[in-house]
């Protein structure tokens, strides 16, 4: 009678059970798993707005990631964005009327004029906001961008920075006209 070959443990010698031995060159004593297994390193790689893709983390894979492969379909851009533009500057004010019968004259209508009223005293306009205003302050519209680059999505952003879903999109889509995005 022939003896089969009977896989052995790399560290203490004992044999091994068939179906670990397919894969494992070590038993399962604590000693032994201490001094041979490895922990493997994980990567998610999101590659769609369904889901996250994992993958173990070895050369191939450092490879494809450097080269592009997974390239983020919830991003707009890859790698880095292009540097934000600044700000157009705000329009000049009209200079103030030098004198109030100046700013009266020019201002009251011709009847009141003719007819000798006293003409109402001027109001200053009403100051409007240079454009619409936008949710949330700067600090978190500038946190929703940033996240929006890494790939958050608007309800991940939101729930983030407590601002509402509708408020993170209008701030990304703001920033996206603006091209700071």
């Amino acid at each position: 009678m022939t003896k089969k070959n009977i896989a052995k443990c790399v560290t203490c010698g004992d044999e091994l059970h068939p179906e670990r031995a397919r894969k494992y060159n070590y038993c399962m004593s604590p000693e032994c798993q201490a001094k041979n297994l490895k922990g493997l390193t994980m990567v998610a790689v999101g590659v769609n707005k369904s889901a996250e893709q994992y993958l173990l983390l070895d050369e191939e894979t450092k490879a494809d990631l450097a080269d592009g492969k997974y390239h983020d379909q919830r991003r707009g851009t890859f790698g880095r964005t292009a540097p934000a533009s600044s700000p157009p500057a705000p329009a000049a004010t009209p200079p103030a009327p030098a004198s109030p019968s100046e700013s009266s004259t020019r201002r009251a209508p011709a009847v009141r004029r003719a007819t000798g009223a006293a003409p109402r005293p001027s109001r200053p306009a009403p100051r409007r906001p240079a454009g619409p205003r936008q949710p949330g302050t700067a600090s978190q519209r500038r946190l929703a961008v940033l996240y929006n680059q890494q790939g958050l999505r608007p309800d991940e952003i939101a729930s983030k920075l407590g601002l509402t879903r509708y408020e993170v999109t209008q701030i990304i889509l703001a920033a996206r006209t603006q091209g700071t995005l």
